[in-house]
């Protein structure tokens, strides 16, 4: 829609929606894929069997309703929040901190510098999630003032918590075992014992199901929106009248989270993800610079500095620039 309002080029529209279309069901497979690696905390089984129950399960949720749906999400929410708490906790906890070097600072070479880019567009996979809102719009109240508000909150919570998570990751477990491992946040816990690994990867399942509940719930309103629009096949654009959710989109996405999921490894489904969606806010960033030349302010709506987008474009194209690069 963004895209389309900018260029009127529908081919741009169309490859914008699929690009997004592929982040959802990407990143969701990811997170299914990642589940594994909790769950085997408390039941030994294959992983091709808890990928199919676990993509099953949020296929239904999905379908079901977006009320339900959604008041899933939030409580998945606020227990997967409480949970970091508690890791951050612990993990601050057992460390000394006069022990950390503050004032150390990276080699200054370009190999030390690619790394860290290469981290940082890897890390980009962890914020994916909070522009799937804009996607739920029309299904929100007040959404010109909700919306915005909730981008902000999202960004502004998530990053704090990362940033915490990643500094106490990185000074309780040693690296090597650090990125090894498939369920990181019940190493940090080890230290207090079975009962805090097993009550951590409770909470970690309940924040991975949530992440990859939103992502198909994202993938399949984005077909839906695409297909009234003439840019998918109209089937897509059917609502069932019973759920009130489009069912045959829904089913779609949950199919190709599957096969994703069974097929490619956690890492590479998670820098797939990045490289597409870094693609589309590029094209997000561009739209707004070109909106902001040709509309008017809109009324009652806050419009802001045009550095903005310009900055987020260059930061944007340079961590895919870093990414291409690195292959060479």
């Amino acid at each position: 829609v963004y895209a389309n309002s900018a260029f009127q080029r529908k081919w741009l529209s169309a490859l914008t929606g699929w690009a997004v279309v592929i982040t959802g069901v990407v990143s969701a497979a990811a997170l299914v894929n990642g589940f594994t690696g909790y769950f085997l905390v408390f039941v030994a089984s294959p992983d091709w069997i808890i990928v199919i129950l676990l993509a099953l399960i949020l296929g239904g949720i999905a379908a079901w309703g977006i009320e339900q749906s959604a008041w899933f999400a939030a409580t998945m929410t606020v227990l997967s929040v409480l949970g970091l708490f508690w890791v951050l906790a612990v993990a601050f906890s057992a460390f000394d901190v006069s022990s950390i070097n503050f004032n150390a600072r990276p080699p200054l070479n370009p190999a030390a510098w690619s790394g860290i880019f290469i981290g940082g567009f890897l890390a980009f996979y962890a914020f994916v999630g909070f522009e799937d809102m804009v996607n739920v719009a029309e299904e929100v109240r007040e959404p010109e003032q909700t919306i915005p508000r909730a981008i902000l909150i999202a960004l502004i919570v998530s990053t704090l918590l990362y940033a915490l998570v990643a500094f106490a990751a990185v000074a309780t477990v040693p690296i090597d075992l650090l990125k090894e491992s498939r369920a990181p946040l019940v190493d940090m816990m080890a230290i207090q014992g079975q009962a805090a690994e097993k009550g951590i990867a409770l909470l970690s399942l309940m924040s991975v199901v949530n992440g990859a509940l939103v992502q198909m719930i994202m993938a399949s309103r984005v077909l839906y929106g695409m297909a009234r629009h003439d840019m998918a096949p109209a089937r897509f654009g059917h609502v069932n009248p019973v759920t009130r959710t489009p069912l045959l989109a829904t089913a779609v996405a949950i199919i190709v989270v599957l096969v994703l999921a069974l097929w490619l490894p956690v890492g590479t489904l998670a820098q797939v993800t990045s490289l597409v969606i870094l693609l589309v806010f590029a094209t997000m960033h561009l739209a707004l610079l070109r909106l902001k030349q040709s509309d008017p302010q809109p009324e009652g709506v806050s419009v802001i500095h045009p550095a903005w987008p310009a900055t987020g474009l260059v930061l944007t194209l340079g961590l895919i620039l870093v990414r291409a690069w690195s292959f060479f």
